[in-house]
């Protein structure tokens, strides 16, 4: 009889304490494996511990061999796992919820003032010799756009969507959003806000901003068509899924200068970023780290490590994907 201790294969480098009882933990580091090395490293596991970059097919299942029990992913999203192939396989998938909520809320508002206020050519102008040259600026020069009172429409009204309404408070704006049946939540104080269609909200809203999960209905349901429909001074943010919004569709009414800006924390083809959207200066980009403050990542290390540790000694996790 075997006495060798399950293992969990954690793919990347972790924050915060890293540790499962009875079980040997196999850690990746900073960047990420090949495909090739992937497939190797996750040999044996009984349970894996996955970043939202990693694709986890019939191929990885394949690999990591008969005895894997699950698959915990190191986000809320779970659109990188082959979930119909692990329930095949009776393998439990689970994520993080929660505990990235607040730190992509608040990722989501910096890209909103960001963009709204131009601080990325801002920054550039100020540390650069032609602002000693030139001397003080104008009042026309680098204006932006004002929030207060203005309109905000949350695509996804989740728990995610709900803590970037919350914010707007404190400018006073008027909270739309879209989803498949009605929140509560959002309609009784202090948000007070009104459910809309998709089209009826990007004619109406200041700022959109995108907070649905990627699903096959959702791909593109920020396209051509309803861009078109936004107002010339309004923002789009996506803090969600990149996929979800046609990249292209949005360079085009970005270089036209159709809308005022965007805040992009992620891509459709991540981690590749759209060329033309680089040179954007009504753009501001940040690479996928919407819950990227220290103390909510150390607590997602904690949530997807006490998954794993259910995992291996036989138990229901406490976060099962349903």
């Amino acid at each position: 009889m075997s006495t060798s201790k399950p293992i969990v294969a954690i793919t990347r480098a972790l924050p915060g304490i890293v540790e499962v009882a009875g079980a040997d933990v196999r850690m990746g580091g900073e960047r990420a494996f090949s495909r090739a090395e992937l497939i190797e490293f996750v040999k044996g596991a009984t349970a894996l511990v996955t970043w939202v970059s990693e694709k986890v097919d019939e191929a990885l299942l394949d690999a990591a061999g008969p005895q894997l029990k699950g698959v915990c992913n190191y986000a809320v999203g779970t659109d990188n796992i082959d979930r119909a192939a692990c329930a095949r396989r009776g393998i439990v998938v689970t994520n993080t919820p929660n505990v990235v909520t607040e730190g992509t809320a608040d990722l989501a508002w910096m890209l909103i003032l960001a963009v709204a206020r131009r601080l990325i050519p801002a920054d550039r102008f100020a540390r650069s010799a032609d602002y000693a040259r030139m001397g003080p600026l104008g009042p026309t020069e680098f204006t932006g756009r004002d929030l207060t009172g203005r309109t905000l429409l949350i695509v996804g009204a989740g728990r995610i969507g709900q803590a970037v309404a919350l914010r707007s408070i404190g400018w006073g704006m008027k909270v739309l959003y879209v989803a498949r049946e009605k929140h509560w939540e959002f309609e009784l104080a202090p948000l007070a806000a009104e459910r809309v269609t998709l089209e009826d909200g990007m004619r109406r809203a200041d700022v959109v901003s995108v907070h649905t999960p990627l699903t096959a209905e959702t791909r593109h349901i920020i396209n051509a068509k309803n861009l078109a429909m936004m107002q010339s001074t309004a923002i789009l943010i996506n803090t969600a899924r990149g996929p979800v919004v046609d990249e292209q569709a949005l360079v085009d009414v970005l270089k036209a200068k159709k809308i005022w800006g965007a805040g992009l924390d992620v891509f459709e083809r991540e981690p590749t970023v759209h060329p033309e959207l680089v040179g954007m200066e009504n753009v501001v980009l940040t690479p996928h780290i919407g819950s990227g403050a220290l103390k909510y990542r150390e607590m997602m290390t904690a949530m997807a490590l006490e998954n794993a540790q259910a995992v291996v000694e036989g138990k229901r996790p406490p976060n099962v994907v349903g």
